[in-house]
């Protein structure tokens, strides 16, 4: 563990991010993607509405995102790698279910609305960070349909398509 780098991430654990011209001008570091998307979201003015009442599905669609469209594929991803077939067959099979039905949340609410929290938001950015691993998953993107049309349209974004190309040191 780096002092340095714990300083800015004190669990020790990538995203992190050192703004040399956070608040007040002043150097800031944030560690965790949902505040890191959050800072960034206030500081820049977009994707986070400003009225409260179109905050409250960021915010919730960030923390489902957060709590568990992250962490059941990482199992998933964990128990893939495995070797023991035991322990591969269990895991995968427990994770690889609950990642499913968190697929089926994600495409009921896209079948009311264009993206998760209604207008594009860090929600949908924070969501896509994991969605865009579906075939890795073993998801078929062609088994929920409305999460098959926002992934296409994330994907087509400008930004996105830059920020999948960009080769990381």
């Amino acid at each position: 563990m780096a002092p340095d780098f714990l300083a800015i991430s004190p669990n020790n654990k990538i995203p992190a991010i050192v703004d040399p011209n956070g608040p007040g001008g002043k150097r800031v570091s944030v560690f965790e993607s949902g505040a890191i998307l959050l800072y960034l979201g206030e500081k820049t003015g977009k994707f986070l509405p400003a009225p409260l009442i179109e905050r409250i599905p960021v915010y919730e669609w960030l923390m489902w995102q957060m709590g568990g469209f992250g962490p059941m594929p990482g199992q998933v991803h964990h128990f893939i790698a495995l070797e023991n077939e035991q322990d591969r067959a269990y895991g995968l099979k427990r994770f690889m279910a609950e990642t499913r039905r968190l697929y089926g949340v994600l495409d009921r609410r896209l079948a009311a609305c264009e993206f998760v929290a209604g207008a594009l938001s860090v929600a949908d950015f924070a969501i896509l960070g994991w969605a865009w691993r579906h075939e890795r998953h073993k998801v078929d993107l062609a088994d929920f349909p409305n999460v098959q049309r926002w992934y296409d349209a994330m994907m087509a974004r400008p930004a996105v398509k830059r920020g999948m190309e960009a080769k990381l040191d």
